[in-house]
């Protein structure tokens, strides 16, 4: 498939003249693809009933009579005031009992059912007006679910939605206190219709009962977007997809990626830096104009599994944004970098949020192709020269990487509702193991939870995946290559339960993990061979070979049988690069150092290298300047 460009561009926010100027710019700069109208609710309908659907109707027929494809949004984020009026409960609601107020986005509660009767009635005018539409060759569902902490309500609503539920999950009010134990503190109810919300109680609720909470929010996403996926379905065969978001892990994204073609996901490399990594000063500042090493690669090979191999990028920073902590310019050349880092990875198309800066309301001050007077911003001369590029390379190859490492969002609910400690995060610490392999040179193909083959794989990795699927149970039954569980792998039941035998309960795996603490920041501990435990680290037992052990007394880190290595306690940087060098030598993979921000990507014949660095860098004979991306054919079928 072609890889192509595109943006997101707001009609109604400018003048109708302005429109095949706009139109025509964008094809001259080589974009494909505009995704318009996820926001515009109130100038589709200003009053309830009162549909004003023509000035959409000329702006698609604008975009396409330019030969751009138009991605058509879904309202459905941006409930115009008049639907408070008509269901003023619809509000989702926070856990301190607060309403979620009208006056910015995402202000409603999925389980409401008014509401989502009203997105559906939204849908399905739009999907039959645009369903057999030439210009609209894609569909986006609603807008960036979980967005500003939106997933999980506290509303009435979803107390009965919730009620209901557990009614139909459990089947019996005794079934289900014997699965959330709630003979502890005398916690069992009598009816399903005495059960509450896990908020407001006096200490921590039940994590049993936090972590079903947390399994219903999730289901009432997939069920609300599987409503409009269900209606432009009916209307319409192009592609659909949701515009996920950077480290999200509040819903399921694979339940709601099922129901759809394609995933996509928002990428904002320097803001995601400032806001949502626990890095230290020194690399903030070092790649503050760049953006995380990593972090964007993460989302690619996340999102590509999360899309079945089907994604794209939906939106890509392309200047300095409005929400972080601080937001400096990119480096000249990142706009073009990201976009070739998305490629690289497998994406089908890469859009830049937005055309043009907005000179009003809440994102004036995040930065587009054009500034508010409608001259070039840098990205807009960058995705020229990505457009140009594209023309003239060969497809991206896209091919199973020899390393899969899992990623499982109901562990990254059991690690919220039970951390057992500060800095205890699920998603921090498989991305830490993601970058130690990125660092070493390898290439990684993320893989759900209920993979049930792992065939091809020659290193597979699941820290912290607190539930093991008997689907992977099996695929690790079956398969042959190395692998490394933990910490805290299979140590929880889905209810929440210590399950006996003591975890990991691996057939074949003779370890026991009898005890676990979790450890001050300032107090970590070394093991042998450098390097120390941090945060984390388990007991171990058993008669399995120690490959691992900490400095002091030798007590066991890791441990060994056969091609199968259980690692005891979350390691630092230096320890996590000896031991996976180590398992990628004995899996016949060749751990390279990648020097400072360098990181290179096998698309099966092309390699990609590409340098997060504000300063050139060499490495096996190339020298890449800064921001710089090259790639080159290697491997079997290499002119």
């Amino acid at each position: 498939m072609k890889r192509t460009l595109g943006t997101c561009y707001y009609p109604e926010h400018w003048p109708e003249a302005e429109w095949p100027r706009d139109a025509a710019r964008m094809a001259e700069v080589g974009l494909t693809w505009v995704r318009i109208g996820e926001f515009a609710w109130s100038r589709l309908e200003p009053e309830p009933g009162d549909l004003r659907f023509d000035w959409l109707d000329r702006a698609i027929a604008v975009l396409g009579d330019a030969g751009l494809k138009v991605v058509l949004g879904t309202p459905t984020a941006t409930p115009p005031r008049w639907m408070l009026d008509r269901h003023p409960d619809m509000l989702a609601v926070d856990a301190e009992g607060r309403p979620r107020g009208f006056g910015s986005r995402r202000h409603y509660c999925f389980s409401h059912d008014g509401y989502r009767e009203e997105s559906a009635r939204i849908t399905r005018l739009l999907a039959e007006r645009y369903g057999a539409s030439p210009h609209v060759a894609a569909w986006q569902t609603d807008n960036e679910y979980g967005c500003h902490d939106t997933v999980i309500s506290y509303s009435e609503a979803a107390r009965t939605a919730f009620r209901a539920w557990c009614a139909a999950r459990y089947g019996s009010i005794e079934a289900l206190n014997a699965a959330w134990g709630n003979v502890f503190w005398s916690m069992e109810y009598g009816r399903f219709d005495q059960i509450g919300l896990p908020n407001l109680t006096v200490t921590e609720p039940n994590p049993a009962h936090a972590l079903a909470f947390r399994r219903f929010s999730s289901e009432q996403v997939a069920r609300f977007n599987a409503v409009q996926v269900g209606i432009i379905r009916d209307h319409c065969d192009a592609p659909i997809s949701h515009n996920f978001m950077g480290r999200e892990v509040a819903f399921d994204h694979y339940e709601v990626a099922r129901q759809m073609e394609i995933a996509t996901w928002d990428s904002y490399p320097m803001g995601f830096l400032e806001d949502r990594l626990e890095e230290d000063a020194a690399h903030k500042r070092r790649y503050a104009r760049q953006g995380d090493p990593d972090l964007q690669a993460f989302h690619h090979d996340l999102y590509r599994a999360v899309g079945n191999g089907r994604w794209w990028v939906m939106e890509q920073q392309p200047g300095p944004v409005n929400w972080a902590p601080c937001n400096p310019a990119p480096l000249p050349g990142m706009a073009r970098l990201w976009a070739w880092e998305a490629f690289a990875h497998g994406a089908e198309a890469v859009c830049y949020f937005r055309w043009r800066q907005a000179p009003f309301a809440q994102e004036q001050m995040h930065a587009g192709m054009l500034r508010p007077d409608s001259a070039p911003a840098p990205a807009y001369h960058e995705a020229a020269e990505v457009a140009r590029e594209l023309a003239a390379l060969p497809e991206v190859e896209v091919a199973q990487a020899p390393v899969g490492l899992v990623f499982d969002y109901a562990a990254a609910w059991a690690w919220q509702v039970q951390p057992q400690g500060q800095g205890q995060d699920y998603f921090r610490l498989v991305f830490e193991t993601y970058r130690a392999l990125r660092k070493l040179g390898q290439s990684v193909d993320i893989l759900p939870p209920d993979t049930g083959d792992l065939s091809g794989y020659r290193l597979v990795l699941a820290p912290g995946a607190v539930t093991l699927t008997e689907a992977f149970k099996v695929a690790l039954a079956a398969h042959g290559g190395r692998v490394i569980l933990g910490p805290r792998s299979n140590a929880k039941t889905a209810e929440m339960h210590i399950p006996v035998p003591l975890p990991p309960a691996i057939p074949g795996l003779d370890v026991t993990v009898a005890r676990v603490q979790s450890l001050r920041a300032d107090m970590p501990v070394p093991v042998a061979g450098g390097g120390h435990v941090k945060l984390w680290l388990e007991e171990l037992e058993g008669g399995a070979e120690v490959v691992l052990a900490t400095a002091a007394d030798s007590q066991p880190v890791a441990m060994r049988s056969g091609n199968v290595t259980y690692l005891g306690g979350w390691l630092d940087e230096a320890a996590l690069g000896d031991l996976l060098g180590a398992a990628l030598h004995k899996a016949g993979l060749a751990p390279t150092a990648m020097p400072g921000g360098l990181r290179r990507r096998q698309a099966g014949t092309t390699e990609f290298l590409i340098n997060y660095d504000a300063e050139p860098v060499e490495w096996d004979g190339l020298t890449l300047p800064a921001a710089g991306v090259h790639w080159r054919r290697v491997g079997a079928g290499a002119a």
